[in-house]
Order: C-alpha cells, then structure tokens, then sequence
C-alpha cells in the first residue's frame, strides 16, 4: 500500500474531555458502523469501561477517508485513556503513530493530564494537532479558550480545530487537517522486517492477538518470524485489521497497524514493546521498545477458596499480556495462605484489576492493606526494597527509612490557591514552584506518594470546586520517619491489615481503622477485641460484644443457683471459644482499610 495514503495518531487528552465521544464519530463519519450499531464509547468492549464512563485499555481501529483531493486515505486510529493511572496504555499507543490529536474541552480549558500528555507527545517526537471540543455548549469563549491553549501550549491559532464529538461539529474539517497536518509514515516495504509490539490480548481460540505497528517490510500469513528480545521463531496463522471488529486481510506493509495470531498459548512467551522481525533475514538492531514503568502501590491478592490458587496465577498472568505496569511474585500470609503480592500504577489501576479479576475470570479475593514500596539502609551498609510491611526489619538493625516521593503540578484557579496550598502541607508536601497559566495557576509541590494515592484527588476536586486537576510523576527516595501499624485480633496480629505509616499520622490512623473495624466485623459467640499496635504500645482499642444468648430462658422461678450455674458454664464456654474461634472478617472491612 503507498504509505503517502496513511495516517497513524492517537487521541490524547485530560479525562473526561471527549477522547471516547470523538472517536465514536470519527467511526460514523467514515461509515465504519452505521446508525442502527451506533452506541456510546464504542471502542470502549470492555463492561467496566461502559459502566464507569472511562476508558483503561488503548483501542485500534482502522477507518477508511475520501479527501477533497479525490484520494482514498487510510487512517489507525487509536484511542487512549485520560486518567494518570493508565498513563502507560498512552505511552504505549503513542509511539505507534506519527501523530496525536490533543483534545481539550472547551469548558474546562487546558488541565494537568492535557499538559502532560502534550509532553509525552513531544518526547515522541509527534506532530500534535489541537482539537477543541464541545463547542456546541453555549457558555463557552471560544476565542478565550484559543487564547489559552496558544499561551500555555504555544500552538498557533490556524491549527486550532474546534469540533462538537457530541453533535458531529466540525469533524469533515477535522479529517482534512488530520491529512495535511499529520506526516505519512516511512518505511521500506522491500526492506527486512520490522515491526513493534504495541499492545496484546488473549483468545480462547486464536491465543495470543498480538497487536503490532510494521515500520519497514511485510508480514504475512504463513510467514516465519522471529521475536528479538524473546529469541523465539514462530509462524503467522493469521493477519488482519480492527475496522472496528478483527477482518483478516493478506498482509500489513510499511506504515500500517494490525493484529497478527501465531497460535500462542503461554503468555511468558510474548512481550510488549519486543520487535518483530523475519527469522530467515532479521534486522540487525531491535527497536528501542518501551520504558520499564515501577508500579507505585503495592498489596496482597489471595483467593477467597485457598483451591482458586492456580486458577488465580492463571488469570494474572494473562491479565499482564496487556498490562505490563502490573506485576506480581507469589507470596503466602499467616490469614489467607498463598497468594500474590502485586503490584499498580496507583489506587484506581488497582480496583480495575480486582474487578477484571473476579468478573473476566470468576475468582473471589481478599486485597489486604495497599502499601508503598520503602528503601531500609541498614546499619551494616544493606539495602532493601520492602512492599509488604511483614518484611520491616527490627528496628535496631534500620539506619534509615526513604519512601517514595513525588513531583506533584496541580493546575487551579487563582481563587482556590489558598485552599490547595493548605491541602499540601497537610500532606507533608514541600512547595518548589508557581507561575501563572493564563487565568490560573500551575503549583509544584514534592509530595509523599503514601498520600497523593488515596484521596488527595478527591480532596482537591472538593476544595477547587472541581476546577483544579493534578498531574504526578516519580522523583525519587528521600528520608522519613515510619512506623509499622498492626491490627490485633483477639491479640493475634491479623498480617492482612498491616501497613507502614509516618509516625506522625500513627495515633490517628490506628483510632480510624480500629473504630471502623468495630463496626464492619459482626459479633460472634464470643467477644472480640480489636486493638492497634504501633512501636510495641497499644495506640487504640475496642470490644465487639458477644452475641446474646439467654441460657436460663427455660427458667422459671426456683432457686437462683440453678441460674448461677448455667451462666457460669455458659461463660466458661465463651472462654473456651475465645482461645480456639475463628473471627470471620468481611470483605468490606478490607475494603475500609482501603479507603483510610
């Protein structure tokens, strides 16, 4: 195919500003669906993505465009997530593309995500074309909103395209710009080949779909290939397009995006980012492939039924085909048994994989406390890397404890800085810059990644009116001061809710997740005491009253001894219990601990 006809890119952009809506026209536009299969979020096949509006995992697809210039144009279209956790399926998507269209919504201006997806661009080295959105919405400044976007982002006005996703605006111009604006991909179809590995995801039938952009020669069924990184040979069974459900066709040339099935079944066996290439003339160098991303939040999954082990191992390991930010290493807990300890990018990427978890692959968990991964320089000059609270080492040995830190831009409106920078130093956050963007104000701050995980989002939605958007990456180890918390049950200490903690924040911690344990575990036959521990001292504790049973209700009138007897039997069977029972924890406890 002459590869002055395609066009890659990828739809980039804060959340919630129209990425999925775009794309959902760009497909009726081009007659890849009609009317009657038209539905919302299209792209997004995946239920959780259609229920919780978002999307998680990048899509391709391939439309076909009759320009002004008479000329049959073919554009791989792949549509990208918004939110920070899912910055890697972004990354990703990116460097199969020679271009990216940056959508912003005209409401809400240019936000942090926008920034920092616009940089990634650039890193890539991508042709980046703004896209104004929701247009259709009568409140808005359009000429303000242009104003914005050439002062913070320095794109010229000419390049600004304004567009309605919703009501299908201005996207006739939008494809004639895409054309003049995003360069034809290179490459050599006679040349050796090669190709990237961008994206993957499992088939029952087919087994592994791998998802690659070619940038030099052909790849076609029957075909022997060789994967570089993996060393392995494999031949084609398959090759075909997303236009947007699979088609097989001949081959993919230079320049084009498809899938390829080569009847893999074991997902150690591929990776993403590896370059493919043939196996009787390879290239001699692979493509450089994708950074390694460490995941941030660290937690324990164990299945329900201590039999779902395998099926668990199973179900993580095809979840990682696509998901390289997640990783995970077996591990066993004195509460649950064996297990995994599991890596994320963050606290949402999380609650997404549990749930893919127990709906794709029908598995009931336990997610024990999420904790941050800790560098512990010990006093004979070791170093270790603990993410499981259980492998803190004795105090004494310990020189010093470093966590994770963060370099924090929050993006908010000029009256709401006040709020946002009394927010911070609540989160042991330390101030490093300001400027003025326009009509609001970019604020960097270094922060604990222990506390921008959990509600700082939320937090600053609330104090910003919703006007205020965060973007974070990675700093790097500086010095603290933690302590470990332990849960004690019945004067057991339950492994599940362990966590490390700034011992500040210790007292008050221990006293929220013990009162709100004494209301989430239901009362057995006999009493419960929960306590939190912290530095060898009990810091809070609470009883859970036995459930009532009344041994002398068949007791009328007689003599008081009688009575006496049964209670004091009942009591030494209470205590009895107390030593030998099990306390069943509910899910939603887990759950709480979570959200502390």
């Amino acid at each position: 195919m002459d590869t002055s006809l395609i066009r890659n890119f990828s739809i980039i952009a804060h959340i919630d500003h129209g990425k999925s809506t775009l794309a959902d026209r760009l497909l009726l536009f081009t007659g890849a669906i009609d009317e009657r299969k038209f539905k919302n979020q299209l792209l997004d096949d995946m239920d959780l993505e259609r229920e919780r509006g978002i999307t998680i995992k990048a899509s391709a697809v391939r439309l076909a465009y009759k320009a002004n210039d008479g000329k049959d144009y073919v554009f791989n279209l792949i549509d990208t997530p918004g939110h920070v956790d899912f910055c890697y399926e972004v990354e990703k998507s990116l460097r199969a593309g020679e271009g990216a269209l940056l959508i912003v919504d005209a409401t809400q201006g240019v936000e942090s995500q926008t920034v920092a997806n616009y940089f990634l661009a650039v890193d890539n080295n991508l042709e980046i074309l703004p896209v104004l959105n929701k247009i259709d919405v009568t409140t808005i400044d359009l000429d303000y909103m242009k104003i914005q976007l050439m002062d913070t982002l320095h794109f010229h006005e000419k390049d600004i395209v304004p567009v309605s996703a919703k009501e299908g605006i201005g996207i006739k111009e939008l494809f004639e710009k895409i054309v003049a604006f995003i360069p034809a991909p290179e490459g050599e179809s006679a040349a050796p080949l090669k190709a990237l590995i961008f994206d993957m995801k499992y088939d029952i039938y087919k087994g592994i779909i791998i998802y690659i952009r070619v940038f030099d020669g052909i790849v076609r069924s029957g075909k022997r290939i060789k994967m570089m990184h993996m060393d392995k040979e494999y031949g084609i069974e398959e090759v075909g397009v997303f236009t947007p459900g699979p088609v097989k066709v001949k081959e993919l040339a230079a320049g084009e995006v498809g899938y390829i099935t080569c009847n893999i079944h074991e997902p150690r066996l591929v990776r993403i980012g590896d370059t493919v290439t043939d196996a009787d003339r390879p290239v001699a160098e692979p493509l450089p492939g994708y950074r390694h991303l460490n995941p941030l939040v660290f937690c324990g999954v164990y299945p329900v039924n201590s039999k779902d082990f395998m099926a668990l191992r199973e179900a993580i390991e095809k979840l990682r085909l696509n998901d390289p930010s997640f990783v995970s290493e077996p591990e066993s807990s004195q509460s649950f048994g064996n297990g995994f300890r599991c890596g994320f990018l963050g606290l949402l990427h999380m609650d997404i994989i549990q749930e893919r978890l127990q709906r794709e692959y029908d598995l009931n968990l336990i997610l024990t406390t999420p904790n941050v991964q800790y560098v512990i320089e010990m006093r004979d000059g070791q170093q270790l890397h603990i993410e499981s609270p259980n492998d803190l080492p004795d105090a004494a040995r310990i020189a010093q404890i470093k966590e994770p830190f963060l370099q924090v831009t929050i993006l908010t409106p000029v009256e709401h800085m006040d709020g946002v920078m009394e927010l911070a130093k609540r989160k042991r956050g330390t101030f490093v810059s300001s400027e003025f963007l326009s009509d609001r104000m970019k604020i960097v701050f270094d922060m604990p990644l222990s506390e921008v995980i959990v509600d700082f989002n939320d937090m600053l939605k609330s104090i910003t009116r919703g006007y205020g958007s965060i973007d974070y990456k990675f700093k790097d180890y500086l010095p603290t001061s933690v302590s470990k918390l332990d849960i004690m049950i019945n004067e057991k200490i339950c492994d599940a809710f362990s966590f490390l903690v700034h011992k500040d924040k210790a007292y008050e911690k221990g006293l929220a997740l013990v009162t709100k344990l004494k209301d989430l575990i239901p009362a057995q036959l006999f009493e419960v005491k929960v306590q939190a521990s912290c530095d060898g001292r009990i810091i809070s504790s609470a009883r859970i009253k036995a459930m009532g049973k009344n041994v002398t209700a068949k007791c009328y009138g007689g003599d008081i001894s009688r009575k006496r007897k049964l209670w004091e039997k009942q009591k030494e069977g209470k205590k009895k219990l107390k030593q030998i029972g099990n306390v069943e924890i509910p899910q939603e406890a887990f759950t709480a601990a979570l959200k502390l």
